[in-house]
């Protein structure tokens, strides 16, 4: 299975956002299989179909980030979070900025309802990581990005990683 390229800040494409998916068939589940392998060939945890260039709200996740539990992996379709509880700010990466690592403030309790790869509408409680995870992902459906979401005092502590990542773009 050849791997999706995981797009790099401040590649357009990240700002798009994803559409409402409708189809539910074997390309759907495709794509959900290679982007876990694409997030677990990056060492992720979770990945956003925007993430890889395609405009469609679906993202997969494992809070583990191992391969080996595949029990832990979820494909959300068209998420949407019914209920939030609670704040916290805690440590984020992304995929999407490599070699960056910032505080993110992160509803601590969610509930989120969303479709299952077969278009069967799902609900699930999720609270602490599994929530973070979730809510990071769901951005990335709406093309917001973790730089959005940071201090200003983390905004100007990785100023120059983003320029670093912008400058890479641009002679790309």
């Amino acid at each position: 299975m050849e791997p999706l390229e995981v797009l790099v800040y401040p590649h357009p494409a990240l700002r798009r956002g994803g559409q409402t998916v409708t189809a539910f068939d074997q390309d759907l589940r495709a794509l959900a299989a290679k982007m876990m392998e694409s997030m677990y060939d990056e060492i992720g945890c979770g990945l956003a179909a925007p993430q890889v260039g395609i405009e469609q709200k679906l993202l997969v996740l494992n809070p583990s980030g191992d391969k080996s539990k595949r029990e832990e992996e979820l494909a959300l379709v068209n998420p949407r979070i019914l209920k939030k509880k609670g704040r916290e700010w805690d440590d984020e990466g992304c995929l999407s900025f490599p070699g960056i690592r910032a505080e993110v403030e992160r509803h601590v309790d969610i509930t989120v309802v969303y479709q299952d790869l077969d278009g069967k509408e799902q609900s699930l409680k999720a609270s602490g990581f599994l929530a973070r995870v979730i809510q990071h992902e769901m951005d990335h459906l709406e093309g917001v990005l973790m730089v959005d979401r940071l201090s200003a005092a983390d905004k100007l502590r990785v100023r120059g990683k983003l320029e670093e990542l912008e400058q890479r773009y641009a002679r790309s």
